[in-house]
Order: structure tokens, then C-alpha cells, then sequence
């Protein structure tokens, strides 16, 4: 075993030592040639220091064809297929997981959009990926108990700098969803952007709306034990854009309750989303596949008072932390509406917009308000005023 390979072997769990030990014995015997490696973010991890979570391994797969290869590296197991790519997910025993990857190599024919898999060898593998740092591989060769930590990219001196470095001058171009996957990882394992990955900013926030993966990696980051820092990062990266205005300072806040020790669940991360996409709140909860849990939750939170360490709780705490009186049908008259259908229908659009937190003060109601009637040619205060 070499050196750079120890700690990622020692990091794994028995079952998964015994897993990829065996599966490579039984690849070896059945097929010569063949070989698998294990890649990615356990290598990643288990290189920094960090514990490897059993259900995140990923098994590349080179030399011989995936599809007829499960069966043997898996037998018993259920195999969930991914054609598009030629990948298996594979459920083992014990609710253990891993990805089966054929090895391949990628081009994109159009940029932002799923690249064409080509066949490819292990190296092809690691290059097609976003990051140096993530092009590592411990290569599991049997019989003779050798394992090898394969670097094509200059991973590990990276990772001893923790930097992350693109791979090639058009990777965030081609898939600008990698920039938000950079923050994610930069937030929580605490790593700095190469100048590369800077360089790039620019092409990946004008690439980012050809992009449907983008919002894949705002639903992962959702998940992330630290979404503000992740938020943080790509304000520092000049990639503002990819975020919505104000998002960040919400994500900081509950961070910071997070490091306090308060329970702050994902869904509060996606209520605060939500509440930062305004209009869009429905289109965002879309597009990320939020379901309607995060904006129920959003609008239960200003419906009703709710208890200390509720999720409704945070969400009103966050979003309205001084309570203030709402602009009344006393107030609107002041403002020049005049008795009737139009001041009724102006009173309940700002309940539904209070309803769904859209306002901090009275100040945010009275702005909302004018422009609400001029959306509607109104025209201000003047229209308002017409019996």
C-alpha cells in the first residue's frame, strides 16, 4: 500500500474495506483488464481528516462494461440504473450504498447543458471532473493486496494548500453549476477559491442561465450544515448573481444560530429562500422541488404566534424580528384611497403579501403598495383617490 493510500483505506468502514476488497478479487478473477477505483469525495474527505459517510462512495468501474460487471461486483444487491450514463446505484446490506460508475470521458456540445459520455479509460474519469482536489482515486488492484492513490491533476497539493482549482480554463463555462458546487465545499470544509476558479467567475455567472443543474446545487446547498458560508463565498467571488438580493445576510443569521446550538432545520434555510425570491417564491420553490412544506411553513410563520424553538418561530424571528403595526384601512385612507371596492381590494393584497412575510415595516407595506397600483395603471395616489 502506498503512503498517499493509507489514509484513505484506514478511513473507511470494515464493511466497506470488505466490499471493495472482495469486489475487486472477484473483477480480477472473472475479468483481467478490468479494475475499479474509488473516487470523489471519500477520497476528498478521507484525506482531509474528515469521517467518510458510508453512503457516499463512488466506484469507477474501467475495462470492462458496467452492465455486465453488477451482477458480480453486487450479487443480491438492488440496482437502480441510470442509462443516460451507463451508472448504477446500488443498495448493499445494512442500508449501505454506493454508485457504480463506468468509466468514461465527457464532451459538451452545448455549454450548460448534460455533457455527451464517451467511453473513456480511469484517467479520462477523473479529468472530465470539476475539481482537482476531487480527481483523486484509490485504485484497489487484486490479487497482491496493492492500492494506489492516483493524482492525474495535482489533487494533493492542492488539498495540502485547500484550494480548489478547476481543471481545465472552460470547466465553470461549460457548467456554471460547479461554481455554486465550489461554494458549497468552500463553506464546509473551509477552502479557498485557486486564482483559476476566480478567473472563471464571470463565464460561469453568464453561462448560469443556460444551466438547468444550477438548481440541483442550490437544493444541495439547502442541505449544507453552513448554507451562509456557502452563500458568503460567492458573494467574495464576485458571483452575487447566482444568489438573491438579501439572501446572504439571512443565511449568515441562521448560521449563527446553528453555531449556538439551536435546532435550525433545512426547511427554515428554504422558507428564508423563498421569502428572499419575493414574487418569484413559487418559481424558485419549483424549480428546486422544495414541495409545499417551505412555503406553508413560511406563511404559517406570520399567521399566528408559535412556540420558542418552533421552525415558525425562527422563520418569523428571522424575517420580522421587531413587530410592527401594519398599514390599516386608516392608514390607506390617509394615503388618499377613498372608501370602495379598490381600498378593500388594496387592504387584502397586503394581507396576503403580510401573510407570506414579504414586509418588515410599514415602510416596505407603503412602497409595496404604490407599486402594486401602478403594476395595475393605476397610476398613484391621484388614481386612488377617484370615487
Amino acid at each position: 500500500m502506498s503512503a498517499p493510500a493509507a489514509p484513505v483505506w484506514n478511513a473507511l468502514s470494515e464493511e466497506d474495506r470488505a466490499w471493495l476488497w472482495g469486489a475487486s478479487l472477484r473483477l480480477a478473477a472473472a475479468r483481467p483488464g478490468a479494475g475499479l477505483a474509488l473516487v470523489g469525495g471519500a477520497v476528498r474527505d478521507a484525506l482531509l481528516g474528515n469521517p467518510v459517510p458510508p453512503a457516499d462512495l463512488d466506484v469507477v468501474v474501467s475495462g470492462a462494461a458496467l452492465a455486465e460487471l453488477v451482477p458480480l461486483l453486487c450479487p443480491g444487491a438492488e440496482v437502480t440504473w441510470h442509462p443516460s450514463f451507463g451508472n448504477a446505484a446500488v443498495r448493499l446490506s445494512g442500508g449501505r450504498s454506493l454508485d457504480l460508475i463506468q468509466a468514461r470521458r465527457e464532451v459538451y456540445p452545448v455549454p450548460g447543458q448534460n455533457p455527451l459520455p464517451l467511453p473513456g479509460t480511469l484517467a479520462d474519469d477523473l479529468l472530465r471532473r470539476d475539481f482537482s482536489l476531487n480527481a483523486l482515486a484509490l485504485q484497489v488492484d487484486a490479487p497482491g493486496a496493492a492500492l494506489h492513490l492516483i493524482d492525474p491533476a495535482g489533487g494533493l497539493a492542492d488539498l495540502a494548500a485547500r484550494q480548489l482549482r478547476p481543471l481545465h480554463a472552460l470547466s465553470l463555462y461549460e457548467d456554471a453549476s460547479r461554481l455554486l458546487r465550489a461554494a458549497r465545499l468552500a463553506g464546509r470544509l473551509g477552502l479557498m477559491a485557486h486564482p483559476e476558479l476566480l478567473a472563471q467567475v464571470p463565464a460561469a455567472v453568464a453561462m448560469a442561465p443556460q444551466t438547468p443543474r444550477l438548481w440541483a446545487e442550490w437544493r444541495l446547498l439547502l442541505g449544507e450544515p453552513w448554507p451562509g458560508r456557502a452563500a458568503q463565498a460567492l458573494r467574495a467571488w464576485g458571483a452575487e448573481e447566482l444568489a438573491l438580493p438579501g439572501l446572504g445576510p439571512l443565511f449568515a443569521e441562521l448560521d449563527t444560530w446553528r453555531s449556538e446550538g439551536r435546532w435550525v432545520p433545512a426547511a427554515v434555510y428554504a422558507a428564508a429562500l423563498l421569502w428572499a425570491a419575493g414574487d418569484q417564491a413559487e418559481l424558485w420553490g419549483d424549480r428546486l422541488g422544495l414541495g409545499p412544506g417551505p412555503l406553508r411553513l413560511l406563511q404559517r410563520s406570520f399567521q399566528a404566534q408559535h412556540g420558542e424553538g418552533t421552525p415558525e418561530n425562527l422563520v418569523r424571528r428571522l424575517l420580522r424580528p421587531d413587530p410592527y403595526p401594519p398599514l390599516s384601512g386608516q392608514d390607506l385612507l390617509a394615503l388618499g384611497f377613498q372608501p370602495g371596492p379598490l381600498l378593500g381590494e388594496a387592504l387584502r393584497w397586503l394581507q396576503s403579501r403580510r401573510d407570506q412575510g414579504h414586509f418588515a415595516g410599514r415602510e416596505q407595506e407603503a412602497a409595496a403598495l404604490l407599486a402594486w397600483m401602478q403594476s395595475r395603471g393605476l397610476g398613484g395616489e391621484s388614481e386612488a383617490q377617484r370615487p
